[in-house]
């Protein structure tokens, strides 16, 4: 017997059926609504921007990326746990590189992404690992976006909270680190900064009750120890979070809730940082950490201090907390368990300190800012950033004064390194976004008026109409939008670029494809992985993960003075080169196989300084400020002034185009990189033409020692052209 649908689907069950749903729904009003609208609208703008660099191609960014797919790699690969035991052969040869104590081996990206990419393989996602690499810092800028609000809207409401995200999704320093294939630290470093922060604060409401405070610190702490096992700027947020307790503290806020928030969130963080393999133990006692454990002493003193009726006993409390911490500090700095903090941050905190180290003024994003550069990035938002600033100070409240706290040592580490704008980038745009919305507010409040109508003579007197807070409303977002949409934004300018492999690390807008093409050559001619390749160390993670050879040095820049020999094999004679070559670096597998150099160059021969020919310079000055290396081959370069140094000087053309080039005089035309770039401009090119045709006398000898170079090229327009040039290394001539 066949069942008759209409038998048991009524009318009547249908309509109940309904009902019943109806009463399912979740009530949502209006302003919710619009706010949720809103914040996913923010999120995919973030995204969306984030995702142009992949119109390029699927290509990791910049260079410390290609070591964290390469940790990331690693994991997925071998497990968990046995990166800890890893040294990487394949880096830094003959002596290799120790990733479980290295430099570079903070694990939180790369667990991150091994965990989800393993979660995703699991459910099937057809994506390989190195382009879910590329597409990751876009997804976490994005959620970046969404801390912000969540983090503003706890300061200064649902406005603040909406202008802040927005900000942040179209800051271009942010972009700049968070665009695909940038897949380094500060992908999720900022979003668990903004997270640690608002957890932090959170814990710290006495509207709260103290369970919900106890929870809240836990998950803090967390989110702080994800930070520290992440990235190496954790010591930023830690000094904040400690300066701001210090200031509850000498303001009278100090309340029984704040050292258990304290204690637990610090707690948990620092242990998690401890059993990070890069910090260890010894993480406790550095510069850096002490004061942690000097402000929890202090607020264990305010307790003892509140619950003490007696005040002989209260000073005797106070007497004795600080003498135990200067005989503690005096302990640990005579026994030498005291840490310093690492040049890198000494530097950042004192910019005169930079000049101590030739290798770290030799890296662009090491620059001090340029203060004008802070107006390209927020534009007029930065007429709002004091005006934020004087809101919180007026309304000083504990949010508000870790905000202060927050922008000012922000600003002040922006200022102090260009790779730090990043960190500024969060709290400008809450600062902005406080100073927006507070001065808009009485505007709005005017606006949700209704017109009263005037009862005989009385009338109701405002200071302004309707049409004046309209008018101010409009020129604010006049003038924001000058800086986001029109002209064309620089933060389109930063995400709208190629990856820099793909662009040959030139600032060029289009696929020069060049590294690309050397690296499949090197994997089709070295499929072992058997070739050892001499390079600047600019190019170590690019030959080791996206060519799979073994490199010299990299951008650890952990070994200085292996960096130093590597700067005198360029920028000596052929013999001293391959002397340096057979005598430093000959290890279990011998000596380098290959050296390798990127060049750029126009078509009469004058150095473009996008390459190797704009690098030789710190070779040198590199070369020369290492010690063992003086030691061993003694003083190496000099300068003179006005340009002048041992290779040469600087000159400019007689064209009525002038550019400036670098005329070298007979010593460094003796040089392996002058020989190498003269035998890579006398090849000819893609177009069949000779590039220079005015070599001079002698220049296009053959070098003795580096045969058979392998080019690959690209003509970038009508004058500019691009080379990456590997030789062989020949040994056999050695000594003959």
């Amino acid at each position: 017997m066949i069942l008759d649908p209409r038998s048991w689907i009524t009318k009547d069950k249908l309509i109940n059926t309904l009902q019943n749903v109806s009463k399912l729904r979740i009530p949502v009003s209006r302003s919710t609504l619009l706010t949720i609208s809103a914040v996913t609208l923010i999120f995919f703008i973030a995204f969306s921007i984030r995702l142009l660099p992949t119109r390029w191609g699927l290509e990791l960014s910049e260079f410390d990326p290609y070591f964290q797919f390469r940790f990331t790699e690693h994991i997925v690969n071998n497990g968990y746990f046995e990166w800890t035991s890893w040294f990487d052969t394949q880096r830094w040869y003959p002596s290799g590189y120790n990733v479980n104590i290295g430099q570079k081996a903070f694990p939180g990206l790369p667990l991150t992404a091994a965990t989800i990419f393993n979660i995703l393989s699991a459910l099937g996602v057809p994506i390989s690992l190195y382009h879910f690499c590329v597409i990751f810092p876009a997804i976490f800028g994005a959620l970046a976006c969404l801390m912000a609000f969540f983090f503003g809207n706890d300061i200064g409401g649902k406005a603040v909270g909406l202008l802040s995200a927005f900000f942040l999704a179209l800051n271009s320093s942010h972009i700049t680190r968070t665009a695909a294939g940038f897949f380094d630290d500060e992908t999720v470093g900022i979003g668990a900064i903004l997270l640690f922060a608002f957890l932090f604060l959170r814990a710290l409401d006495n509207e709260r009750p103290q369970k919900h405070s106890i929870i809240y610190a836990i998950t803090a702490g967390l989110a702080l120890g994800y930070v520290t096992a992440s990235w190496g700027a954790a010591l930023y947020p830690i000094a904040v979070a400690t300066l701001f307790v210090f200031a509850l503290v000498l303001l009278k806020r100090y309340s029984r809730r704040l050292l258990i928030s304290y204690s637990l969130t610090f707690g948990l963080g620092l242990f998690i940082a401890i059993n990070v393999p890069k910090l260890g133990l010894q993480y406790l006692t550095t510069q850096a950490i002490l004061p942690v454990l000097g402000v929890f002493g202090l607020l264990c003193l305010c307790e003892v201090v509140k619950v003490i009726n007696s005040k002989r006993w209260k000073l005797i409390s106070v007497v004795v907390f600080f003498g135990v911490l200067i005989a503690g500090l005096v302990a640990l700095s005579y026994l030498g368990y005291m840490g310093a903090i690492a040049g890198k941050f000494i530097r950042v905190i004192d910019p005169l300190q930079r000049e101590t180290s030739q290798i770290y003024i030799s890296v662009q994003e090491h620059r001090v800012t340029a203060w004008g550069s802070l107006y390209y990035d927020y534009g007029v938002g930065v007429l709002f950033f004091g005006l934020g600033l004087f809101f919180a100070i007026r309304d000083l409240t504990n949010r508000n004064l870790f905000t202060i706290i927050f922008g000012l040592t922000a600003l002040y580490f922006a200022a102090s390194m260009v790779r730090l704008t990043i960190l500024l980038a969060p709290i400008f745009g809450i600062l902005i976004a406080i100073g927006i919305a507070n001065l808009l507010r009485p505007f709005v409040t005017i606006m949700k008026q209704t017109r009263r109508i005037a009862v005989g003579k009385k009338r109701i007197a405002r200071p302004v109409g309707k049409e004046f807070s309209a008018t101010v409303m409009i020129l604010i977002f006049m003038l924001l939008t000058s800086t986001y949409a029109f002209p064309r934004a620089r933060m389109y300018e930063h995400a709208d670029m190629p990856m820099t492999i793909i662009a040959a690390s030139m600032p060029l807008k289009m696929d020069v494809g060049i590294w690309i093409d050397a690296f499949e050559w090197m994997k089709i001619a070295f499929p072992e992985g058997n070739a050892i390749i001499c390079s600047w160390w600019d190019y170590g993670y690019w030959i080791t993960v996206r060519g799979n050879q073994t490199s010299l040095a990299d951008n650890a820049t952990f070994n200085t003075t292996q960096i130093a020999l590597i700067g005198r094999i360029f920028m000596s004679n052929e013999t001293q080169a391959i002397n340096i070559l057979k005598e430093q670096f000959d290890g279990p597998r011998g000596p380098p196989t290959h050296i390798l150099t990127f060049l750029s160059f126009y078509t009469d021969g004058v150095d473009r300084g996008y390459g190797d020919e704009g690098k030789w310079y710190w070779m040198a000055r590199i070369a020369s400020s290492d010690e063992k290396t003086n030691s061993t081959y003694g003083e190496f370069f000099s300068e003179e002034g006005n340009g002048t140094n041992t290779f040469g000087t600087s000159a400019q053309t007689e064209e009525t185009n002038v550019r400036s080039y670098f005329e070298w005089n007979e010593e460094g035309r003796q040089t392996v990189l002058y020989k190498m770039m003269i035998a890579t401009k006398a090849v000819r090119g893609a177009s069949g033409e000779f590039w220079p045709q005015d070599l001079e006398a002698g220049d296009g000898e053959e070098l003795v020692y580096f045969k058979n170079p392998k080019f690959f090229a690209v003509n970038i327009g009508s004058s500019l052209h691009a080379v990456v040039a590997i030789f062989e290394i020949d040994y056999s001539q050695l000594g003959a």
